[in-house]
């Protein structure tokens, strides 16, 4: 068996009713923190409340800018923090694990930033950073990294650091309930496609297999089953699934879905479940069709799982996936702003991401034209 590790935080806290246990958890950190939130103040009002005197309110409007992060970064060094918590979705926890990361160092974002920056390693240590998703999709309350938009560049760049992992993640579906329908299907996809990509990634083990297979199907069934109405269970079983997802791509890496959708973001601004959604039944297809060897049987297995969910053959799965992902309600790549004439640039542009190393097959830019054009 090929060496391998794993990446994962400090402590992880799973199921309803565990966020009750936050407020207490995060005082032993220290008495002054931040508090990053998204768009709604109200959902994390409870804990703030708890938190009581010494916390600073960050709210998280979209998903960040290079402009969000320096304007937040400069309240927060103000306020002298001893931690940093996240409630909210994928948008909100990569702006608390950035400023988290940021407060101590001694120089601004680019100096750490992928690709638009210098890519140094941090040089101080983070803050701790707790973690607690009210969406089931990105997995980023375990991630090691957080995306960081730059519109004027049509790009979005990690900042990256192993210790960037946050000390704990809180994640309890109930946060998740009554998400609205359109932010479900968006953040499910990306939670089926974290669950994927791991799978037949070039880099999966058998920690991220552990993680991944049983979750295919599950997260499928659980999303196709929330398009239908509210429902707890199936909002446990995705918390679960975004969950595995989220741990899997930390250890093993994603695929051409993730490098076509960081340049997709960049260029347009929508929304980073939406772009995944809309491309995974396409690169699927692409990726099943170029495959050979162990490559295209993790691919066929895959088919094969979603097809028992869609109910038809496993070679049509990822149509199917595709249609029944449009026919709730998620748009084609074009109603995001995506033009023809764009597609050979971003194809371009996705061979030189770093998602692109865990895909199962080596895809070139006339592929990744062609499965534009499919989403």
């Amino acid at each position: 068996m090929t060496p391998f590790g794993i990446t994962a935080p400090g402590r992880i806290l799973f199921g309803r009713g565990e966020a009750a246990k936050a407020p207490g958890l995060i005082r032993g950190y220290g008495l002054r923190g931040i508090v990053v939130h998204g768009t709604n103040p109200a959902r994390a009002a409870w804990l703030l409340e708890a938190l009581g005197p010494g916390v600073l309110a960050q709210p998280c409007a979209g998903e960040p800018t290079l402009a969000d992060l320096e304007t937040a970064l400069t309240a927060a060094r103000a306020h002298r923090p001893d931690w940093v918590v996240a409630i909210g979705g994928g948008a909100a926890l990569d702006l608390g694990k950035a400023l988290a990361a940021l407060i101590p160092a001694p120089d601004g974002p680019m100096e750490y930033l992928e690709v638009v920056g210098k890519g140094q390693p941090l040089i101080a240590v983070p803050l701790p950073f707790i973690a607690l998703p009210t969406t089931a999709g990105t997995g980023a309350e375990v991630t090691k990294n957080a995306v960081i938009g730059l519109p004027e560049l049509g790009r979005k760049v990690s900042l990256r650091d192993d210790r960037m992992v946050a000390r704990l993640a809180i994640v309890d579906p109930g946060l998740t309930d009554g998400c609205p329908k359109a932010v479900t299907l968006a953040s499910g996809l990306d939670a089926v496609t974290q669950v994927i990509e791991p799978f037949v990634s070039v880099k999966a083990t058998p920690y991220t297999d552990a993680l991944t297979r049983p979750a295919i199907g599950k997260g499928l069934r659980a999303l196709m089953r929330l398009m239908q109405g509210e429902d707890p269970e199936a909002r446990d079983h995705m918390a679960w699934v975004s969950l595995c997802g989220g741990l899997a791509l930390a250890n093993a890496g994603l695929g051409a879905v993730h490098g076509l959708a960081g340049v997709i973001g960049g260029m347009t601004g929508a929304a980073h479940g939406v772009i995944c959604g809309t491309l995974l039944g396409p690169v699927l297809a692409a990726n099943r069709s170029a495959a050979t060897s162990v490559a295209r049987d993790r691919l066929d297995e895959v088919c094969a799982i979603l097809a028992e969910g869609l109910g038809c053959a496993p070679m049509e799965a990822p149509a199917a996936l595709q249609l029944w992902a449009r026919g709730e309600g998620l748009p084609d790549l074009a109603a995001l702003g995506v033009r023809a004439a764009d597609h050979d640039r971003i194809a371009e542009a996705a061979l030189e991401a770093s998602s692109m190393k865990g895909n199962p097959v080596r895809l070139g830019a006339a592929t990744l034209v062609a499965v534009l054009r499919s989403a």
